[in-house]
């Protein structure tokens, strides 16, 4: 398994960088595991499995009646820095076998979308994971170096979550 790259809570009032070019605070993650995409699409879009794999979500599920089906909205818990709080998300591609994406926030009122691509590469796939920032709120920070290490945060987990997961497959592959 290898993982390839590619691209504060002050007292007071806070507000977000004002005029902050949201162009670097985007990252891309892959890694291979041993299933094919058909098989992979199914754990990824259950929002509910991601708990396995993440350093930092859990107890993530869709809402009653919800589904891995674009408009569908899920919800979960984040940790990070000692801190924990609830985001809400919408699901806005479900593509079998080939992408999943959602928007923290929901598509119009969106903070941070997460995308997820399958791709066939020999007897197994490539998962690649994206994020990317979508606005600035002061829900992720005050200042921009408060958004840097955010980002760098979460590229680390999402490293995290995709060798879990590879891990998890392969275990489940190796019974």
């Amino acid at each position: 398994m290898s993982i390839t790259t590619s691209g504060n809570t002050a007292a007071g009032p806070r507000r977000p960088p004002a005029g902050l070019d949201l162009t670097p605070f985007t990252f891309t993650r892959c890694c291979w595991v041993d299933a094919p995409p058909e098989s992979v699409y199914p754990l990824v879009s259950d929002v509910s499995l991601i708990e396995r794999w993440s350093p930092s979500a859990h107890a993530v599920r869709y809402g009653p009646g919800g589904g891995p089906w674009v408009g569908a909205w899920f919800s979960g818990r984040n940790r990070r820095d000692g801190r924990e709080w609830v985001t809400r998300s919408e699901v806005v591609r479900a593509d079998p076998g080939s992408a999943f994406a959602f928007v923290v926030g929901g598509a119009e009122q969106g903070i941070v979308r997460w995308d997820w691509a399958f791709c066939e590469q020999g007897a197994g796939s490539i998962v690649r994971q994206t994020w990317r920032l979508l606005r600035a709120d002061p829900v992720l920070g005050d200042t921009p170096e408060d958004l840097h290490a955010l980002r760098d945060h979460m590229a680390g987990s999402v490293e995290a979550t995709l060798l879990s997961l590879a891990e998890w497959i392969g275990g489940r592959r190796s019974r």
